[in-house]
């Protein structure tokens, strides 16, 4: 199978979500040593932001568009083929300023498209990335899950889950670290935590 590795997280080393990103795909490879990995590093190469010469230009000769133009294109092609080629997904996304990074962002941006990875049709939506899992590694500097206050500002959990859901991806699993800004003590035990889950979860349900 094929895993499709994604940081998103901007702190570099000192990035929980990437240690967690890290310890998910060896625990999955540990089991299954066979399984190919591509990585991307959305904050170190970050894909350009979606905008209106893209638009326009995605089905042009590219012999006559600007030469950078022509590089944010193919690296956009080249992000979307990696994610049509995995048959797993392991996303880090950081919780910033209630949602994702705007880096993650630009990403989704790339992977949806329409006649691709979905469709519209009388009926409604159809979402066309069907069979693919995604494991989220989710960290936030507060409590926002379960009965917490705050969950009403977790724009970052529930829009994943959304635009997952809208390609046709289903099976999106979480591993959350959060509380992370509280205090050391706190930080700790939520990394500690996050780490048992990834350690005591062996295959996350990935089928043969």
């Amino acid at each position: 199978m094929n895993i499709l590795h994604i940081d998103s997280g901007i702190l570099g080393d000192h990035s929980v979500s990437r240690r967690l990103t890290a310890s998910i795909v060896a625990r999955i490879k540990a089991e299954r040593p066979g399984d190919t990995v591509t990585y991307r590093d959305l904050a170190a190469d970050p894909l350009a932001h979606l905008n209106g010469s893209h638009l326009m230009a995605a089905s042009a000769n590219p012999e006559g568009l600007d030469a950078t133009l022509v590089s944010e294109l193919d690296a956009a092609r080249a992000s979307l083929a990696e994610f049509l080629a995995a048959d797993v997904i392991v996303v880090g996304a950081p919780m910033y300023n209630f949602t994702i990074p705007s880096q993650l962002k630009t990403w989704i941006d790339r992977i949806l498209v329409a006649g691709t990875t979905f469709r519209y049709t009388e009926s409604g939506v159809e979402g066309l990335a069907k069979g693919k899992k995604v494991i989220v590694a989710s960290t936030r500097g507060g409590h926002y899950s379960g009965a917490s206050p705050l969950s009403a500002m977790d724009h970052q959990e529930t829009y994943l889950s959304t635009v997952f859901g809208f390609i046709g991806i289903t099976d999106v699993e979480f591993v959350r670290a959060e509380g992370l800004a509280i205090g050391p003590d706190a930080k700790d035990a939520a990394i500690a935590g996050a780490e048992k889950a990834i350690a005591d979860r062996g295959h996350f349900d990935i089928a043969a």
